[in-house]
């Protein structure tokens, strides 16, 4: 019920940022001034029939009117780890974040065969914290070591995998689509997610 009664003030703050008036906003988003008003001032049961159109507007989420404001969240990342591939998967960021940040451990060997090179829509950014990373980025084969950086389009038919007889360790950072597609569907990291 909290969620509900913070709903009217998120909703005049998000308008107050964006230097809109009620007339304004309840123009853009066509609906009765009154209505608006009420709605922020709570006297008036939110629905997503008067909800999406403002929210459209304002260009944020209906979730983003009900979570609680950021300084009040939890900023911990509580996601179980998993392997992939013969790697150590962490994540770093919320399942929505924009942008999607990664510890991977990469094993000495890694999956047997070595994994086919993938490519998809997106890009990547990654950091090697410790080891050394073989990374095949189509024709080029490098091999990056500690303190070293890659940044890669992953339309490029690209592999991992540690270089050596010790672990690698990696900080990568994907946009949404690419980690969407790079590390699979949620089904599937529910099946491989390592014990807490």
């Amino acid at each position: 019920m909290e969620e509900l009664e913070q709903l009217g003030p998120r909703l005049r703050a998000a308008r107050q940022e964006r230097g809109w008036t009620l007339d304004e906003l309840a123009g853009r988003a066509e609906m009765s001034v009154s209505t608006l008003s009420r709605l922020e001032s709570g006297k008036r049961q939110a629905s997503l029939e008067l909800l999406l159109p403002l929210t459209r507007e304002l260009g944020i989420g209906i979730d983003e009117l009900l979570q609680a404001r950021a300084q009040d969240r939890d900023p911990r990342v509580r996601r179980p780890s998993f392997r992939m591939d013969g790697a150590t998967i962490a994540p770093l960021t919320r399942e929505n974040s924009e942008v999607r940040a990664f510890k991977i451990t990469y094993r000495p060997g890694g999956a047997d065969p070595a994994p086919a090179p993938k490519e998809h829509p997106g890009h990547e950014w990654l950091y090697v914290l410790s080891g050394r990373l073989r990374l095949t980025l189509g024709e080029q084969e490098l091999v990056l070591t500690r303190g070293e950086a890659a940044e890669f389009a992953t339309t490029i038919p690209h592999r991992m995998r540690a270089e050596g007889t010790r672990p690698a360790e990696v900080i990568s950072i994907f946009n949404e689509v690419g980690e969407r597609l790079h590390l699979l569907t949620p089904a599937h990291l529910a099946e491989t997610a390592l014990p807490e």
